[in-house]
């Protein structure tokens, strides 16, 4: 048996979009991914997949289920099977257990742990934004960067005092064992001391919004300008980027993400309008974090300064996102003028002027690719063509974007003047074939579905499934033997509720494997015709589910006092059952 504490950190590790993507090509539509379903023949894409709850829908056959769930159908393997592939992936080893020896405790331990990392990053977030209003110097700096009181408040800026131990004030006992694993302290051989000290407080946090780390700017020329949490078990800066969280809205609504090189980069074009900025965390973009920015928006811009160093981390940035390259993504490069970097920039020339540099004076990937390859070189010699093949052959055996790659190679074919044939074998490829891959398609049990109308129980029971911090509105009464799906409700609710912290909705489906109740859930998501149905997440529908439990507890307590009248009747009530009539009739009245 694999423990389910195992599972939960398997599914917060992965990525159901890359798992999915990977065999199914998915498009961006709206807030989810959609594609047409590997497990039924269709024409029109069906097939969602939520990035924020990591589960997939299809709404013409019902097929659903987390990252695993995928893998077990799409692959046919069994669970075990699974689970190892994906934990391979992310090269976690899967523990043995025999036996059922998956201890509540110890999952409960592990969470608060999680938890409590949560919460000490958080109150030192909130510790540095309040010391922002006491400090001076700190509100004159931030006032001469020309930010607003609402940009401030946006990305959460905060002030980090001078001194060794500041947060002791918010934090005892000082130092703790939370400090020092989330990296906000350092222990150097038994002595403590803040990580940051007299620097403006950049908070960063993860999709969901929690506080994972932070970037410290300093406030003069002091050395290091910038310094930021080390990896820790809640931050990895490989795998992060700053103003992702806080820039969501402004990238859906411009349908582009800006990569910059710094936290300040970021928050000042946000002032002027460009909110759509995030900024890679202390270290070159990585695959990660291309992964990531394709996910994001179909439309990749690199803003870099245009010195050497600049240059410098365009060019890691090309390299490192060959292999994730797609045909339906596009990446521009920008190179500001030496003197400027794009905080500088946006000041001197405004919002306008800034985008339609970044619009139309950035260079799409292709030439940027070609432009760098053939500096230097002399093109009109045999041994500049000669140094082009030897140096970009490797690079382009990295893109797997079928298009792409074609028409990369037919350039360098133009380039160097060797016809396409002749440089397939060059590079050691075959020359290029036109072949149609036949498509093989699983059909669906019943290839006609059939609307079905569910209980205001089961809309409960899905709703729960899509919003699991909503089982706090659930509260049945243990005075009514439950069965059937108002069971299944109480279970969903109670599993949710046991966890130190709210599990996502594919750890619940998880939960819900080889349960009672997996039938019962399975039936509901399969009749869910409609992406709305999915999605119902906002604070009406909230409120609609808080009224349709007040109602399911009016049903149960008018079934219970029918129950009750009926064995008065027949056979008499005792003493308890005489009370609890009482009680709910005078409830029922009131």
């Amino acid at each position: 048996m694999i423990p389910s504490d195992f599972i939960d950190e398997l599914l917060a590790k992965v990525d159901i979009v890359d798992i999915i993507d990977e065999q199914v090509p998915l498009k961006k539509g709206g807030a989810n991914y959609m594609a047409c379903c590997p497990f039924h023949k269709e024409k029109t894409p069906s097939f969602s997949v939520s990035p924020t709850k990591q589960f997939y829908h299809c709404f013409s056959c019902g097929a659903h289920g987390s990252a695993i769930g995928f893998v077990m159908e799409h692959q046919g393997l069994s669970f075990p099977e699974a689970v190892q592939f994906l934990a391979d992936r992310v090269g976690m080893v899967v523990p043995k257990v025999r036996g059922q020896n998956d201890n509540p405790e110890v999952r409960a331990e592990r969470k608060k742990k999680q938890q409590t990392l949560e919460e000490t990053t958080a109150a030192a977030a909130d510790f540095y934004a309040q010391q922002l209003k006491f400090n001076p110097a700190a509100k004159a700096y931030l006032d001469k960067r020309g930010l607003s009181t609402e940009v401030i408040a946006h990305y959460g800026l905060g002030y980090a005092p001078d001194g060794w131990q500041p947060l002791a004030q918010v934090f005892q006992p000082y130092p703790n064992t939370a400090l020092v694993d989330t990296g906000m302290v350092i222990d150097n051989e038994g002595r403590h001391y803040d990580r940051f000290r007299h620097r403006i407080m950049f908070p960063i946090r993860n999709p969901r919004g929690q506080v994972i780390g932070f970037g410290g700017r300093v406030l003069d020329d002091s050395k290091p300008k910038y310094l930021n949490s080390p990896d820790t078990p809640l931050f990895d800066k490989g795998k992060n980027l700053y103003g992702l969280y806080e820039g969501r809205a402004a990238v859906k609504e411009a349908g582009r993400i800006l990569v910059v090189e710094g936290y300040m980069d970021v928050v000042a074009l946000a002032q002027f309008g460009v909110g759509y900025g995030v900024a890679a965390l202390g270290t070159a973009t990585t695959a990660e974090h291309v992964k990531i920015l394709m996910r994001q928006a179909d439309s990749i811009y690199f803003c870099f300064d245009g010195d050497s160093a600049g240059r410098k981390a365009a060019w890691r940035a090309l390299e490192n996102a060959l292999p994730q390259l797609k045909d339906d993504k596009s990446l521009h490069f920008l190179f500001l003028p030496e003197e400027h970097d794009p905080d500088s920039y946006i000041r001197a020339y405004g919002k306008a002027q800034f985008e339609d540099a970044l619009l139309n004076q950035s260079k799409p990937l292709s030439e940027y690719f070609w432009e760098h390859l053939s500096d230097d070189l002399n093109l009109n010699t045999q041994e500049g063509k000669a140094e082009l093949v030897k140096t970009s052959s490797p690079l382009l055996a990295q893109i797997t974007a079928p298009a792409l790659a074609y028409l990369l190679k037919q350039r360098l074919s133009e380039l160097v003047g060797i016809d396409p044939d002749n440089l397939a074998q060059l590079l050691g490829q075959e020359a290029p074939k036109r072949h149609v891959k036949q498509k093989s398609y699983k059909l669906p049990p019943i290839s006609v579905k059939q609307p079905v109308m569910l209980t205001l129980v089961q809309r409960q029971i899905r709703s729960l499934l899509i919003n699991p911090d909503w089982a706090a509105y659930i509260d049945l009464p243990d005075y009514v033997a439950l069965d059937g799906d108002f069971a299944c409700l109480a279970n969903l609710a109670e599993t949710i509720k046991s966890h130190a912290s709210v599990p996502a909705t594919a750890q619940v489906l998880e939960y819900m494997r080889g349960s009672p109740y997996e039938e019962t859930v399975n039936q509901i998501f399969q009749s869910t015709l409609y992406s709305e149905e999915m999605e119902g997440g906002g604070e009406e529908d909230r409120e609609n589910f808080q009224i349709g439990m007040k109602k399911l507890l009016n049903e149960l307590k008018y079934q219970q006092i029918e129950t009750l009248k009926q064995k008065s009747l027949q056979s008499g009530l005792n003493e308890n059952e005489k009370k609890l009539l009482l009680s709910l009739l005078t409830a029922k009245q009131n």
